[in-house]
């Protein structure tokens, strides 16, 4: 595996890629790679002829409110599990290099950039997009790849690739789950054995809802109070939101239809994590 952290050499790789015909796979990350972004990385070892990761810690896509610097980088591990996948290249550059003196151009997809996680993390997709944006200009991919638990974001760079006539296939891998049903997040490892124990529950009032929706109820507010209330016994969880959604744009349903999104946000402790069941 080469590791690259120059502009330069990553788009001489992928200049000399595309002219050769070859097609590229792409897998956006911050680190701290868990079995979730190893699945992303093997769907594009078997659709492409080389696979891509980046490693970068976006700063513009944390809100005041979150700690930069808390966030986990365990490069070496990192690296280490990218060598057993036999990724070809880690695209690794520092903060100078993707937000150069001068920088001040963002990206944002209004509508979709100001509901749910959007309301809770004001600034955090326009962050988000403008880096992926800059990612796809440089590595210039055939196929992306991005996880079906950060679903919003999945649903917002499938809006600014559409909007933006980039030639580049996404593709939204399932989350991938613990055994107990937790979502993988590079922020588990905040969680104290105790919060863990009750996060488990946010998957749970998914699965409650599912249950509820397969019995016959279609009213959203009945779904959603029977969730709030599911959840309301457990001390430690604080709900930021419960939403019931069109999977394509992410509007706000007040009944179930044949294509659903349910998806929540709350704090374990401290911890902020996210969910999602598509119906």
């Amino acid at each position: 595996m080469d590791t690259i952290s120059s502009l330069e050499q990553i788009k001489k790789i992928t200049l000399e890629l595309n002219k050769i015909g070859k097609t590229i796979g792409f897998i956006p990350t911050m680190g701290a790679l868990h079995a979730g972004h190893l699945k992303l990385i093997r769907e594009s070892k078997i659709k492409n002829d080389k696979t891509i990761v980046s490693i970068f810690v976006n700063p513009t896509q944390f809100s005041p409110t979150e700690d930069l610097a808390k966030y986990p980088r365990p490069f070496e591990q990192d690296k280490k599990l990218l060598k057993q996948e036999k990724v070809e290249y880690l695209f690794h550059p520092d903060a100078k290099t993707m937000y150069p003196n001068g920088f001040q151009t963002n990206v944002v997809t209004t509508k979709l950039s100001n509901i749910l996680e959007g309301k809770s993390r004001p600034g955090h997709f326009s962050g988000m997009a403008t880096v992926v944006l800059k990612l796809f200009n440089i590595v210039q991919p055939t196929n992306t790849y991005f996880g079906q638990k950060d679903f919003q974001q999945s649903v917002i760079v499938k809006q600014m690739i559409r909007d933006l006539n980039l030639p580049i296939n996404i593709n939204v891998v399932p989350t991938v789950r613990d055994k107990d049903g937790l979502a993988l997040s590079s922020r588990n490892i905040f969680l104290s054995i105790q919060e863990r124990t009750q996060a488990l529950n946010l998957y749970q009032s998914l699965l409650l809802a599912k249950k509820l929706i397969r019995e016959g109820n279609k009213n959203v507010e009945f779904i959603k109070i029977e969730m709030k209330n599911y959840l309301q016994k457990y001390e430690l969880l604080r709900l930021d939101y419960i939403e019931i959604c069109n999977p394509e744009d992410l509007s706000l349903l007040k009944v179930v239809s044949k294509k659903t999104v349910i998806l929540i946000a709350a704090y374990v402790g401290k911890t902020r994590l996210i969910d999602n069941i598509i119906i």
